[in-house]
Formats: structure tokens, sequence, C-alpha cells
């Protein structure tokens, strides 16, 4: 880190107001001490209005859940939220979109899903028909979003030829 440079937790949230940087630091550190569904607005209403945060914001609510097994029931439909804009026709089309909905899946989908199955179907009908109509997807983007369709089928695991599959070229 260069000298004078914000940390990474500073630079996630520098584009607040001070009020609301305090109260994004103080849910990171401490979940317990804030209204968490103040802190999924915050971070929902953000990302919504600038796609760079979104994954920025996907990495938030995970630290802030994997804090003292606070209990995720506030940042549920938030999240949700944030994966449906992923799942999006116009977010699919972009690999790096597409990479962090399947590896917000991939961490918290089997959490989400027992919380909320209903949404989990609806987000997946938006995945699989972005697979099925491919207009401009790229290759990795179909297989990532064919990989997290298999991943969730299975149970939420990875099934051994599934992982021959999918990452066999990786340790070659």
């Amino acid at each position: 880190m260069v000298m004078g440079e914000p940390s990474r937790e500073e630079y996630k949230i520098q584009s607040f107001d001070a009020e609301t940087q305090q109260l994004l630091k103080t849910a990171l550190k401490d979940p317990g001490a804030v209204d968490l569904e103040k802190v999924a607005n915050v971070i929902v209403d953000h990302s919504l209005q600038d796609g760079v945060f979104s994954k920025e914001a996907g990495r938030m609510c995970y630290a802030i859940i994997q804090v003292n097994n606070m209990p995720m029931m506030a940042l549920v439909n938030p999240v949700y939220d944030c994966l449906f804009r992923l799942a999006q026709p116009d977010s699919l089309s972009k690999e790096e979109e597409v990479d962090c909905l399947v590896l917000q899946l991939h961490r918290v989908g089997e959490q989400l899903e027992k919380m909320n199955g209903q949404r989990m179907d609806e987000l997946f009908v938006l995945i699989r028909d972005g697979f099925l109509l491919p207009t401009g997807l790229s290759s990795l983007a179909q297989l990532l979003l064919l990989e997290i369709i298999e991943f969730r089928a299975a149970g939420w695991k990875t099934t051994p030829a599934a992982q021959n599959y999918y990452y066999s070229e990786v340790a070659d």
C-alpha cells in the first residue's frame, strides 16, 4: 500500500457521506451494534446506482454476515436484489459481472436458498434464460453459468464429474 492511500475498507466506502461511512464501518466491525436492515438498504441503493460498487457490496455483505455468525435475515432480500441485478442480460454480457454473480452464489447461495427458496428459483430462471439465450455471452460466461446451474442442482456441492469437467484444465 502506498502512503496516503486509503486502506481497502476505507476505499470501498469513501464515496458515502461521513455518517454512512461510520455506519458501514461499525457494521463491518460489530454487526450487532447497528440496524442491519438500514445497512443493507444503504448498500443495495448504492449498488443499484453504481455497478462498479456492486462487487464491493457483495464482499461487504459477506464480511458482515461472517462476524459472530450473525443472522443473515436482514441481508437476504438486499443480497438477492444485487444478484438479480447481476443476472440481467446487460450484466450477463460482461464476464466480470458473471464471475461476481457465480462467486457470490458459491459463497452464500445455499444459505440464501434456505432462507428464501422462491427467490432462488426466480434467480435461477434468469440465469438459465441467460445461459440458453446467449446473445453476447462469451464462452467463459456460458461455462460459468452452466457450472453454477449444475452446482445448485447437485445440492450446492461440486460432484467429482463436475469438478473434472470444469476444473481439469485449471489443474493441468
